[in-house]
C-alpha cells in the first residue's frame, strides 16, 4: 500500500467526516447552482473558522483543501453575475492561498481586496502575517503612475491589521508593518496608556538600524508619543539622542511639574553640548540654570567619596605597588625626569575631582621643581585635574603659580585653570578672565597653556567671544605649527558637533594655506582633526568641506578627508563607511614619495631626556624602515586614521568589531596595525573585558615599538576607572618586563593611573544612557589623545604629553545619586545588576539580572542598571541605569519629601 494510503487510513473517524464534508462543499462550489454555492460558502467559512488544531500544525480544513485550490480558483473566475457570491468566494480563496501557492504570488492580498475583507484578524494570526508580507511587497514595488491608487486601496486594510495587532498584544508586528511601508502615522490612533511604552521602546531600538532620514522620522514619532502620554524624561532622552535643541526646549518648557523639570535639566546637563540654545524663562528659570551649569557636581562627588571612604590621598607608589612587581628590577633609574612626569600624571588621574593629593600638596618639598621644561607644565597642570569641577575652591591653590617667573610653570597653571572649569559653567567666567591675556602672548610656552585651557574650559559652549580669541591665535603669522594645531583644536572643542560654517571656513582656510614643510610637521594632523570634531556625528553634511580638501597634495588630502569622514559618522555604526575604511586599509594609493612627519628612525630630542637615551630594539626599527615601500609612506597616515576610524564609527560595538580588528592586526599594513589597539580601546572604554585585555596584552609585547606603545596605553583606557585587579596585575608584570625601557615604562605608569582613575569612581565612556546617546564633547577630547597616539613618539613621548589632559572632557562619575525636592542627597535602597535586553518581550520582564542591594549614592559599572528596592519612593525618571547622574525622587506616602 502506498504511503498516501497509509496516511489516509491513519485518520480517525472525525477527520474522515470533515474531509468528506469539505469535498462535498468543493463539488457544490464547482457547480452552477448559485443558491447552493451561497450556502456552501457559509458552511465552508464556519468550518474553516471553528476548526481547532495544535499550535504547530496546519488547520485540518486547509490541509484537506490544499490540493483543490487550483480548481476552486478556476471555479471563482467562472462566476460572472453574482457579486456577493464572488466576494465571499474570494475571501475563502485568500485564506486557502496560505497553503495553496508558493510564496511571492501576492494572491492572498489580491483575493483579500476582491473579497472586501474588513476584519482579517478573524481568520487568525497566520493569515494576518501572510497579508502583512504581501502588503509590504505591493506597497514598496508599486509603479509610480499607479502608486497613489494602490496605496489608497491598501490603507483601510492596513489600518484594520494594525488595529487587530495592537488589540491582541502583537504590537511588534504592527510596528514592523508600519516601518516597512514607512508610515508611522498608522500607529498613532491605536496607542494607549497600556501599549505605548512597549511600542516606543521597540521603535527606539529599531531606529539604530535605520538610515539617517528614517532614523530621525522614527525618533521624532517616538518623541511625540512620549510627550502625548506625559513621559517627559523618556521624551528628553529621545530629544538628546536626536541632538535637536528645539525638541529639548519643547520638552522642558511643556512639562507641567517643576520637580520633573529639574530632573530633565539634570539629563541635559550630563550632555556637555549645551543644547539649550533658547533661553528658558519660566518661574524656576534660576533653578534650571543652576542645574545646567553643573556647579553641583563637585559637591555631590565629595559626598560620594565620603560615603565610599576613599578621601585619603595616595602616593604614586601606592598605585604602582612596585614591591609586588615580579622579574628583574632596575638597579638604576634610567630616566628620573620621565619617571617624575609619570608620577605627575598618575597622581592627577587617581585624585581627579578629589581636591587633595600628596605630591602637589607638599609645599616643603615642591614637586613641580623636580621636573624641568615641558614636564613642569604637565606637573603644574595636574592641579587642574585634582581640583576638577571645583571652580570656587580649585583656583586658590593654582593662583600662586601664576606669579612665578618660569613660563613652563605659569603655562601649566593656565592649563590647570582651564581643567578646573571643564564641564562646569560659572557666571563669573574665571577661565576667560584669567586666560584671555595670554592667548597672544610673546611667549609660545604661555600660549600653549592658555589656548588649550580655553578650549577645555568652554568645550561645547559655542561661545563667540572665546572663538574670536582662538581665531586670532590661529591666524597669527607668528604662530608655530604647535600653536596653530592647538588653536584649531580649541575652536573645534568650543563648537563640537555644530557644523558651524564660519568656524569651518576659518579652519579650512588655515589648512589649505599650509606649505608642504608645514604639512610635514606632525602637528598638522590636529587641523584635520579639528575639522572633524566640528562635524562630529553630523553624518552627510560634510560634502562641502570634503570637496574643499581636494586641493591638498597627497598623502595629506586622503588623510584629511578620512579624518573628516570618521568624525562625521562617529557612533553611527554605518556599515558602508566601515567598508570604505577597510578598503583604505587594504589598498595603498600609488603616488610619489612624500614627506611624512618626522621619520620613525629619527631620534627625537625629548623634554624628558636625562643622561644617555636608551633605545629599544634598534635592529627591528632599522629593518622596518628599510622595508617601507613608497606606497606605505604615501598611504601610511591615512591607513592609521582609517583603522582608528573603524572603532570611532562602531563606537561601543567592541564584540561586533573584534573580528575586523583581528584581521587588520594579523594581515594589515604596518601603519594600520599601529592604530588597532587604540581602536579596540575606543570600542570598550572603561569596560575591561577579559578577552580584550588578553589581546591587548599580547599587542603590548609586539615587535613593532609603536604597536606596543599604543597597546599599553589602550590597556589603561579600557580599564579606566575600573580598579580592575586582573588588569592591575597585568600592568605590574608589564612594568617589570619593560623595566629598562623608559618610554614603555612611562606609558605603563600612565595606564596604571588611568585604571585607578578617580580611585575607581570615574568613567571615560562617551556613550550614555544604555549606549544610546553620544556625548560629542567627551568623544572630541578622547579623539585628541588617540590621534596624538598615532605619532606617539613625537607627541605624547616628546613635548606634547600635556595633550593627555584632554581626557578631562570625557571624565564623569559612574554613579547613581538620588535627590529630594530640595536637591539634597536622599539615601535610597536600590538593587543593582546587569542590564537585560527586554525589547519586544511579553509581559513585564525584569530589566536587571543577579542584582545586589546598595544604598545611594552608589557606583554603577558598565552595563549595570538600578531599580528601586521598595515602593517608598517613586523615581521621576525611568532611566536608573549605567553612568547615570542624578535622580530626584518623590515619596509614595505623606511622611517623606514630596
Amino acid at each position: 500500500m502506498s504511503a498516501r494510503g497509509e496516511k489516509k487510513d491513519d485518520m480517525n473517524d472525525e477527520d474522515k467526516r470533515l474531509q468528506e464534508d469539505l469535498l462535498q462543499l468543493v463539488d457544490v462550489l464547482m457547480g452552477k447552482d448559485e443558491k447552493a454555492m451561497a450556502r456552501a460558502l457559509i458552511h465552508l467559512r464556519i468550518l474553516m473558522q471553528t476548526s481547532t488544531t495544535s499550535m504547530t500544525s496546519v488547520p485540518k480544513p486547509l490541509k484537506f483543501l490544499r490540493d483543490y485550490y487550483a480548481r476552486l480558483k478556476d471555479a471563482y473566475f467562472k462566476i460572472e453575475k453574482n457579486d456577493d457570491i464572488k466576494r465571499q468566494f474570494a475571501e475563502i480563496l485568500s485564506v486557502l492561498v496560505i497553503v495553496g501557492t508558493s510564496p511571492g504570488s501576492r494572491e492572498c492580498l489580491d483575493f483579500c481586496i476582491k473579497g472586501a475583507v474588513r476584519n482579517p484578524g478573524e481568520w487568525g494570526h497566520e493569515y494576518v502575517r501572510q497579508l502583512e508580507a504581501e502588503i509590504v511587497d505591493e506597497w514598496t514595488s508599486a509603479p509610480i503612475k499607479e502608486e497613489e491608487d494602490i496605496r489608497s486601496q491598501l490603507t483601510p486594510l492596513i489600518e484594520s491589521i494594525v488595529k487587530f495587532n495592537m488589540k491582541h498584544n502583537a504590537e511588534i508586528q504592527a510596528c514592523d508593518l508600519c516601518l516597512e511601508i514607512d508610515q508611522m502615522n498608522f500607529l498613532h490612533d491605536y496607542l494607549d496608556s497600556n501599549n505605548f511604552s512597549r511600542v516606543c521602546h521597540y521603535l527606539t531600538s529599531c531606529a539604530a538600524y535605520s538610515e539617517d532620514t528614517e532614523r530621525k522620522q522614527i525618533l521624532e514619532f517616538v518623541f511625540d508619543q512620549y510627550m502625548r502620554f506625559g513621559e517627559y524624561s523618556k521624551a528628553m532622552l529621545i530629544a538628546l539622542q536626536l541632538a535637536n535643541p528645539d525638541l529639548v526646549f519643547k520638552c522642558l518648557s511643556t512639562c507641567p511639574d517643576p520637580l520633573i523639570r529639574k530632573q530633565l535639566a539634570f539629563l541635559i546637563a550630563r550632555q556637555q553640548n549645551h543644547l539649550m540654545k533658547k533661553e528658558y524663562q519660566e518661574e524656576d528659570a534660576q533653578d534650571i540654570e543652576t542645574i545646567l551649569s553643573n556647579g553641583h557636581v563637585n559637591g555631590h562627588f565629595q559626598i560620594l567619596a565620603r560615603e565610599l571612604d576613599i578621601l585619603e590621598p595616595k602616593l604614586p607608589e601606592d598605585i604602582y605597588k612596585t614591591w609586588l612587581e615580579t622579574g628583574m628590577r632596575r638597579d638604576i633609574d634610567y630616566d628620573s625626569i620621565r619617571s617624575n612626569l609619570a608620577s605627575s600624571f598618575v597622581t592627577a588621574f587617581v585624585h581627579a575631582g578629589f581636591g587633595e593629593d600628596k605630591l602637589m600638596a607638599n609645599t616643603k618639598d615642591c614637586w613641580v621643581y623636580k621636573n624641568k621644561g615641558y614636564t613642569m607644565l604637565s606637573a603644574t597642570a595636574s592641579l587642574g585635574l585634582i581640583h576638577l569641577w571645583d571652580v570656587d575652591g580649585g583656583l586658590v591653590p593654582i593662583d600662586k603659580y601664576l606669579y612665578t617667573s618660569d613660563d613652563y610653570i605659569k603655562s601649566g597653571a593656565l592649563l590647570a585653570i582651564g581643567l578646573v572649569n571643564c564641564g562646569v559653567r560659572n557666571e563669573c567666567d574665571p577661565a576667560l578672565a584669567l586666560l584671555s591675556d595670554y592667548v597672544l602672548s610673546t611667549s609660545e610656552i604661555l600660549r600653549i597653556g592658555a589656548i588649550l585651557g580655553l578650549g577645555l574650559a568652554y568645550s561645547g559652549s559655542q561661545r563667540s567671544d572665546v572663538a574670536e580669541l582662538l581665531t586670532s591665535a590661529l591666524n597669527d603669522k607668528q604662530s608655530s605649527m604647535e600653536i596653530i594645531g592647538l588653536s584649531a583644536i580649541g575652536l573645534a572643542l568650543v563648537y563640537v558637533g555644530t557644523a558651524n560654517s564660519d568656524i569651518s571656513y576659518v579652519i579650512l582656510q588655515k589648512l589649505l594655506e599650509l606649505t608642504i614643510e608645514q604639512l610635514a610637521n606632525t602637528h598638522y594632523r590636529f587641523l584635520s582633526l579639528a575639522l572633524g570634531i566640528l562635524y562630529m556625528s553630523c553624518r552627510d553634511v560634510i560634502d562641502t568641506p570634503s570637496a574643499a580638501l581636494e586641493v591638498l597634495p597627497e598623502p595629506y588630502r586622503l588623510a584629511c578627508q578620512t579624518m573628516l569622514q570618521i568624525c562625521a559618522y562617529a557612533g553611527t555604526g554605518d556599515v558602508l563607511i566601515v567598508q570604505e575604511l577597510l578598503r583604505i586599509c587594504s589598498e595603498p594609493v600609488n603616488g610619489k614619495e612624500s614627506i611624512y612627519g618626522t621619520p620613525i628612525t629619527t631620534p627625537v630630542a625629548s623634554c624628558c631626556d636625562h643622561g644617555k637615551r636608551v633605545v629599544s630594539n634598534p635592529t627591528t626599527e632599522d629593518n622596518q624602515a628599510k622595508n617601507k615601500t613608497p606606497n606605505s609612506k604615501e598611504i601610511g597616515i591615512s591607513q592609521a586614521i582609517a583603522s582608528l576610524g573603524v572603532g570611532v564609527v562602531g563606537l561601543g560595538e567592541g564584540k561586533e568589531n573584534s573580528r575586523i580588528f583581528g584581521q587588520i592586526g594579523r594581515y594589515g599594513p604596518t601603519q594600520a596595525r599601529r592604530a588597532v589597539p587604540l581602536a579596540m580601546a575606543l570600542s570598550s572604554l572603561s569596560n575591561p573585558e577579559p578577552a580584550l585585555l588578553d589581546v591587548l596584552n599580547k599587542y603590548s609585547h609586539d615587535n613593532d615599538v609603536d604597536v606596543a606603545h599604543n597597546a599599553i596605553l589602550a590597556l589603561g583606557l579600557v580599564g579606566a576607572g575600573s580598579n580592575n585587579a586582573r588588569l592591575a596585575t597585568m600592568l605590574r608584570q608589564l612594568a617589570a618586563y619593560h623595566a629598562k625601557n623608559p618610554s614603555h615604562l612611562f606609558l605603563v605608569r600612565i595606564s596604571q593611573g588611568l585604571v585607578h582613575l578617580g580611585k575607581g569612581t570615574l568613567s571615560l565612556s562617551p556613550m550614555h544612557y544604555s549606549s544610546r546617546i553620544l556625548d560629542r564633547t567627551a568623544l572630541a577630547g578622547l579623539m585628541v589623545v588617540l590621534v596624538a597616539c598615532l605619532d606617539c613618539r613625537n607627541l605624547i613621548l616628546d613635548k606634547s604629553h600635556y595633550l593627555m589632559y584632554c581626557l578631562a572632557t570625557a571624565m564623569e562619575p559612574r554613579w547613581l545619586v538620588t535627590l529630594d525636592k530640595d536637591l539634597k542627597t536622599l539615601p535610597v535602597s536600590v538593587r543593582v545588576g546587569q542590564a537585560v535586553d527586554i525589547v519586544g518581550k511579553a509581559g513585564n520582564p525584569k530589566s536587571i539580572a543577579a542584582g545586589n542591594v546598595h544604598t545611594t549614592p552608589t557606583l554603577l559599572t558598565h552595563n549595570e542598571r538600578a531599580e528601586l528596592l521598595l515602593d517608598e519612593y517613586e523615581p521621576l525618571s525611568s532611566m536608573l541605569e549605567g553612568n547615570v547622574h542624578w535622580y530626584a525622587l518623590h515619596s509614595g506616602n505623606n511622611n517623606a519629601a514630596p
